[in-house]
């Protein structure tokens, strides 16, 4: 194995468990995977996350929408809570200011 000329490092070859195939590890920089993540965070994830394997990243991608959608529904309540503090009469005027 050879080093990366002027870097001194050698080059990442790790492949996954299914010998022979020569695959390499993790999502890569551009895969669906990362996409799918990338949508449920709303933002890039970190870089780092690119050698995760796309197992990993769709299980936490699924996880991030759960918690974003119980997030979601804890405001809901909330709201709705607090609307039960404003009058009965001022309440579907109040609803439609915040809730537009």
């Amino acid at each position: 194995m050879g080093t990366h000329p002027g870097t001194g490092t050698t080059p990442d070859t790790r492949t996954d468990a299914t010998p022979g195939t020569g695959a390499p590890v993790g999502a890569g920089p551009d895969t669906a995977a990362l996409r799918e993540l990338a949508e449920a965070l709303g933002a890039p994830p970190p870089p780092g996350l690119a050698a995760a394997a796309p197992e990993e990243l769709a299980l936490l991608a699924r996880a991030v929408r759960t918690r974003r959608e119980s997030h979601a529904a804890g405001l809901n309540d909330a709201a709705e809570a607090a609307l039960k503090l404003v009058p009965a009469l001022a309440r579907g005027p109040v609803r439609r200011i915040l809730f537009r």
